[in-house]
Order: structure tokens, then sequence, then C-alpha cells
């Protein structure tokens, strides 16, 4: 069965050098959340994700909602095995896909043709597959003469059409997605939609961390609100957005 268990993790990010009383004014405004520690030691750290007990199983389709700094994009993170918890232990049964960090891994000095083929290797498609799957993303992209130009003189949007692409190539059992998506022109967000529609259709879990109403009522079922670190309220996706956004609307 496909899931992940989250079983009492807590993740604490040291502030190497950082011991004095102003830092929570520089780094962690009131409205961003997050807690600072000291150990014995005296080094200071900020709690991101604080006793976190959820888990997520098949038929899932889950929004991670709350503020910048309220642990979403560290729970993925955490999820998909980037960052390892501090305590606690995280469960994974299934393959995972991650647009979190899209651009990751990606050669700049290298050609987009060089990177199609380089990200293929690594994600261990069989070399038989890899033309198919060149011609598809060029087709995507419309990178056109740029695919054989470096990744360095490519636009913003060229490079996330290409990343986009070569991030969605494989179709995982458990999709964690950042809302990087908004980014990007008009007909590019569309064009994404469609293929992003197509890789859920055949992922058995989706972890959405997002700020839109209307992407998380749209493609959720469930949703998970937290601040500093903490889950505030899990439940039924008309649910939680009507409590999370009336919030929002008084701060």
């Amino acid at each position: 069965m496909t899931e992940i268990l989250f079983t009492n993790v807590t993740l604490d990010y040291p502030l190497l050098g950082a011991n004095s009383r102003s830092i929570r004014n520089r780094i962690l405004p009131p409205r961003v959340g997050g807690v600072l520690n000291k150990n014995e030691s005296g080094v200071l750290s900020v709690r991101a994700l604080d006793n976190i007990d959820i888990s997520f199983a098949e038929g899932d389709r889950v929004a991670l909602l709350g503020p910048n700094g309220s642990g979403k994009s560290t729970l993925l993170r955490v999820a998909s095995g980037v960052f390892q918890p501090s305590s606690g232990s995280v469960q994974r049964k299934g393959s995972i896909g991650s647009l979190i960090d899209i651009g990751l891994g990606l050669n700049p000095e290298a050609t987009g043709r060089e990177n199609i083929f380089l990200r293929a290797n690594l994600l261990g498609i069989k070399k038989r597959d890899v033309d198919d799957i060149f011609v598809e993303i060029l087709s995507f992209t419309g990178l056109g003469e740029f695919i054989d130009m470096p990744m360095r003189t490519y636009s913003s949007g060229m490079q996330m059409r290409l990343a986009f692409a070569l991030s969605t190539v494989n179709r995982p059992e458990i999709l964690l997605m950042d809302e990087w998506l908004s980014v990007g022109d008009e007909s590019f967000r569309e064009k994404a939609e469609g293929r992003l529609s197509n890789v859920l259709e055949q992922s058995k879990i989706l972890v959405l961390a997002s700020h839109s109403r209307s992407l998380v009522e749209k493609l959720c079922n469930r949703a998970v609100w937290l601040s500093g670190g903490s889950v505030v309220q899990d439940g039924n996706i008309l649910d939680v957005t009507q409590e999370y956004f009336s919030w929002r609307e008084k701060i």
C-alpha cells in the first residue's frame, strides 16, 4: 500500500555563529512563525517542524496551507527524503516524484539536449526510450534550435519549461509539489497544468504546498494547516480552507 507516515517528526535548523537576541527580529518576523531554541552548548536553532504526527494514504490529495515559514516546504523535503528529521521517523512506501526544486541538478553550462539525456540517464530510462522522450520534451517546451545551446543562455521562462518537462518525465506513485507553477506566462501555465493532470491521474498520493485557494480546492480533497511547524488543522479540503482563509483575512 502506498503511504507516507510521519511519527513524532521534529526538525531543527542550527544557526551556527548566531547568538544575538536580535536574531529573532532579523530572521523570524512574528507573522512568519518558527521557534528559536538554544541547546546546552548555547547553539541557536530554528524549529521548522515540531512533533508532526501525520499520514498520507492512497487517494489523498493533500493541500499544505500556512503562511511563509510555517513549515510547508520543509515538510515536503522531509517527505521526499532530502531532509532528515532531528527526531522521529518517516516511513515511505511507493515511488516518489518531487516538483519542489525542479531545476536542481541541471547544468547551466550544458545544452538543453545534454541536460535531457543526463536526466534520462539518472532516472534509469532505457536507452531505446530516450529518443522518444527527447522528441516529446522538445515539442512541449518549444525550444527549437535553443535545445542545442547552453542553458545559461536561456530566459527564465525557457529554463522553467525545460525544468518542468524533465521533472514530469516519470509517473510516480507519490507526487510532492511546491507552488512554483504560478510563475511563468499564461500559455505556459495552461500547458503545464495539462501535463500535470496526466501525472496526477497516475499518482496515488498528491501533497501540494500552496497559497492559492482556487488551486487547492480544485485539486485536493484534504488540507493540512501548518503554523510554526505544527499542525493547526487537518481535514476535509473545504472545511480547512474556510477556516484558514478566514483567518488570513483577519491578520
